[in-house]
């Protein structure tokens, strides 16, 4: 197991698309409803609790070497939207070019094969940790931080805060993140007997609906 390969597969530097994507956060700034450090932070901490832990609980389930394409099928069945659908396969896309390129295997060439109109981010995160030889545990910690590391980043360029603070945002989120990927990795240790229904399927019906949204204004600066 390295732990250096799970900080480049967490690195907002790996080239997986996802600096072009803000989680929601664009349409929530446009709203209103983030608008400051206290207001950035209870988004991040809403995001993680829903969007995060259903995507580190798949991430988790894919890096114990569970079947990617019913977990991917799984992962449409907890997006409901439309255009949350398209950008979770298209950020899959670009992953796993990055992954195949990093840590070649049979099991991302075979998601790539079977699945050419890409598959759900989380589920090649979670291949890609697996090939990456780390455990089920790491990519959920990977994908609980995925999911407010690029909100938060996205919040200093659209309202020009200050880096320091986000990060403390970050930081004082620390304790969720690993509480959130703890419970995603547990349930991921049940799909083999139990299958996907016992993964996490929480709900953010707001960031569905803005996320729906956004899809459609003519001009924004990033693609979610």
């Amino acid at each position: 197991m390295s732990r250096t390969a799970l900080l480049l597969l967490a690195d907002g530097r790996f080239p997986a698309g996802g600096h072009a994507h803000s989680g929601g956060m664009e349409a929530a700034v446009a709203s209103g409803a983030v608008h400051d450090t206290t207001s950035l932070e209870a988004f991040c901490r809403g995001r993680l609790h829903t969007a995060g832990l259903t995507a580190a609980g798949l991430a988790a389930a894919a890096a114990t070497g569970h079947d990617p394409l019913a977990l991917d099928d799984a992962a449409d069945t907890r997006t409901p939207v439309p255009a949350l659908r398209h950008i979770g396969r298209r950020l899959g896309r670009q992953l796993l070019r990055a992954a195949r390129a990093t840590w070649p295997c049979p099991e991302l060439d075979h998601i790539a094969h079977h699945r050419p109109g890409g598959v759900h981010q989380p589920v090649v995160l979670g291949v890609a940790a697996r090939a990456a030889g780390l455990t089920p545990l790491d990519a959920a910690h990977a994908a609980a931080y995925d999911s407010v590391g690029g909100p938060a980043t996205a919040a200093v360029r659209l309202l020009s805060l200050d880096p320091f603070d986000a990060a403390a945002v970050l930081g004082r989120l620390a304790d969720d993140c690993d509480d959130v990927a703890g419970e995603a990795a547990d349930a991921a240790g049940r799909v083999a007997t139990a299958g996907t229904t016992v993964l996490p399927a929480a709900s953010a019906p707001l960031l569905d609906i803005t996320g729906e949204h956004h899809a459609a204004w003519p001009v924004r600066l990033f693609a979610s």
